[in-house]
């Protein structure tokens, strides 16, 4: 007999970030909601601290700029994560794109 796990949150949503019907969270977005304003790090500082021009933070907060793997690495020193959270933030965010792109294109 299978069983299941009481943990709604693994089994009960989406299988993957495809499913979703609704972009996920860009990784700016969560870069500046989730770590810089609660850390109150201005992105000034921040860019400061990483070494990286002011104008490529900025780019990636708001949306034009993917993540490197360079910069996964830079916001991973600085703000105590792993370079992985930010790269799959990265590949979530193109995958669910890319999908969505080939599906209006039929």
């Amino acid at each position: 007999m299978p069983t299941r796990s009481r943990a709604r949150t693994t089994t009960d949503g989406p299988r993957s970030v495809l499913d979703l019907k609704r972009p996920p969270t860009s990784p700016g977005e969560m870069l500046l909601e989730e770590f810089l304003r609660p850390a109150g790090l201005t992105q000034v500082e921040a860019a400061r601290r990483m070494k990286i021009p002011l104008n490529r933070l900025n780019e990636i907060i708001n949306g034009k700029r993917g993540i490197t793997a360079d910069t996964a690495l830079r916001l991973a020193r600085l703000l105590r994560t792993s370079p992985e959270l930010w790269m799959g933030l990265q590949t979530d965010w193109d995958l669910w794109h890319a999908a969505h792109a080939l599906r209006r294109a039929g």
